[in-house]
């Protein structure tokens, strides 16, 4: 089944083609009408299959058309939250999201630790809708009031095992108690 037939609109069909992608693979083909459909997935699929595509695509579909090229921060909450367990999976999946959004038009930012949080504090507060974050640093924003999470409309917890694995636990108790009540859950993992 090619990616045209899972629900997914022009701007993403083009970005999957330029990232030279023909056809999904079997987690992004079960996940993608899922996700598009709003409701809580867990899924698990080996490490270089697809995952990120998986959440990524469906996600810059369903928020596309809150896309806005306004100014004020405040209108570009954030409405995803991807919590990953390591920066260099972090940067993965951002680097995924502006390459799949990139004719979307939805903001995004990073944030982990082990470097400077001003340029950080700087994105999240002229405002975006798609923040990627380990645990620690985003936790360190929402301390310092740089970010709020009372708008974020899916949150995807990616690697969600190794985060267990590696103690991230409470960290993650107290992101969760930010969050809406209503929203969607993704959990995508490994093994």
């Amino acid at each position: 089944m090619p990616f045209d037939h899972l629900g997914l609109g022009p701007e993403a069909l083009r970005a999957v083609e330029e990232e030279g992608y023909t056809d999904p693979t079997p987690i992004q083909e079960q996940a993608i009408p899922i996700v598009l459909k709003g409701v809580d997935l867990m899924a698990r699929a080996q490490t270089g299959t697809g995952k990120t595509a998986a959440f990524a695509l469906p996600i810059l579909e369903r928020l596309k058309g809150q896309a806005n090229k306004s100014f004020s921060p405040a209108r570009h909450p954030i409405r995803v939250l991807v919590v990953t367990p390591t920066r260099e999976l972090a940067i993965q999946v951002h680097d995924s999201f502006k390459a799949y959004g990139k004719y979307v038009g939805l903001r995004s930012t990073i944030v982990y630790g082990g470097v400077p949080m001003g340029p950080q504090q700087k994105d999240l507060l002229g405002g975006v809708e798609i923040v990627v974050a380990t645990p620690g640093r985003l936790l360190d924003h929402a301390g310092s009031r740089t970010l709020s999470l009372g708008q974020v409309e899916v949150l995807v917890l990616d690697e969600a095992d190794r985060m267990l694995d590696m103690g991230f636990i409470d960290d993650i108790r107290r992101i969760l108690a930010m969050l809406p009540a209503k929203r969607q859950n993704l959990l995508f993992s490994a093994t």
